[in-house]
């Protein structure tokens, strides 16, 4: 059963299976494991990111092509569930037109952006999504009406998923039985079945094929895959896996605007997590999520308590202040790419192999 689930795509290493049961443990059980609305919302953004991140590993770990356009997918579905259920109202019926209809607008934009880019090479197709994703941001500023403009777009979700509903006055283990308790998990459970769909494509013979085309596109070719045919569908599910992962950020948020889905600083975020977990590994998507994500949204508290127990030494405690985390999280960056140059998972894997022989 398990084989069938991770479609004989194991760990292929101890202590990245331990690390793998470690986070699936902590992000089902982290409610009552990390009580705090701050550690939910972590536990929450890191579901999210772990469907967003694999999806662009799909692109750029197993098929070889970097797009920068991977955040508009992500902002169209959030922006497709925060339209829907403003102008529907919070209903089940709203959030189904929302997600059908983001899915197909992502689908048509992939589609149009892969026939006309994926011909050319490289850097230049780069620069395409850059420009596409750019020119969709400063659309969705613009188109108020719609969008809410830089302001956004605040609305209501189903009211058993709202955080007003509770299933019971008392709580259950310190945690209330609520709504927002039902809309976590529901998130957990998609971010499990997508990431499972995720590894059975990679796993398939047409995952083999898009491995096939990031080692030597031309031998593909020469072998008679169409490889513009294989590139492009690859972007299209690569984007409605984003899509979708935008439809759990807004469902989470009850929120949506430019700068929550569809900045630039989201891309790098996404580029460096790849980086940290392991290209060309789903795996990677989780571990890399969750430690970019717990960094970033705690490393300002830990700099906070080590800047107050240095406070004897000026220039350290200066050295730890709070406001340097950006700082602090590049030096982390550069030490997890200087010692995990393929990437966690790729390091782990490496060391099992090399203990066996």
């Amino acid at each position: 059963m398990l084989q069938r689930l991770l479609s004989n795509d194991f760990p292929r290493s101890r202590v990245l299976a331990v690390l793998l049961v470690l986070l699936l443990i902590a992000l089902a059980g982290a409610p009552f494991i990390f009580p705090g609305v701050k550690a939910l919302n972590v536990a929450a953004k890191v579901l999210v990111f772990i469907v967003l991140v694999a999806s662009f590993d799909l692109l750029l770990g197993y098929t070889g092509i970097v797009s920068f356009a991977h955040t508009m997918f992500f902002g169209i579905g959030a922006y497709g569930i925060a339209v829907a259920t403003n102008r529907l109202g919070p209903t089940w019926e709203a959030l189904a037109v929302g997600l059908l209809s983001s899915l197909a607008v992502s689908l048509v934009l992939a589609l149009l952006v892969g026939l006309f880019s994926l011909r050319v090479r490289a850097i230049f197709f780069a620069m395409i999504t850059l420009a596409v994703a750019s020119a969709f941001l400063t659309l969705a500023s613009q188109l108020s009406d719609i969008t809410g403009g830089e302001d956004g777009l605040s609305f209501k979700v189903p009211e058993i998923l709202s955080p007003s509903f509770e299933f019971r006055e008392e709580p259950f283990l310190g945690v209330m039985l609520d709504g927002r308790l039902l809309c976590y998990y529901l998130l957990f459970a998609v971010a499990l079945v997508l990431l499972l769909a995720l590894l059975r494509i990679v796993n398939s013979p047409f995952g083999r094929v898009l491995q096939a085309i990031r080692e030597n596109e031309f031998r593909a070719e020469a072998i008679g895959y169409r490889v513009v045919v294989y590139r492009t569908t690859s972007s299209i599910l690569s984007a409605l896996f984003a899509c979708l992962a935008g439809a759990m950020l807004a469902l989470w948020l009850r929120y949506n605007g430019p700068d929550t889905s569809l900045s630039f600083e989201i891309m790098m975020d996404v580029l460096l997590i790849v980086v940290i977990g392991g290209m060309g590994t789903m795996y990677g998507a989780a571990i890399g999520a969750a430690v970019f994500l717990v960094a970033q949204s705690y490393l300002q508290d830990l700099l906070r308590l080590g800047s107050e127990a240095a406070s004897g030494l000026p220039w350290l405690a200066a050295l730890l202040s709070p406001d340097r985390w950006l700082l602090w999280l590049g030096v982390l960056f550069v030490l997890s790419v200087y010692y995990f140059p393929t990437g966690i998972v790729g390091r782990l894997r490496a060391n099992a192999i090399g203990a066996k022989s």
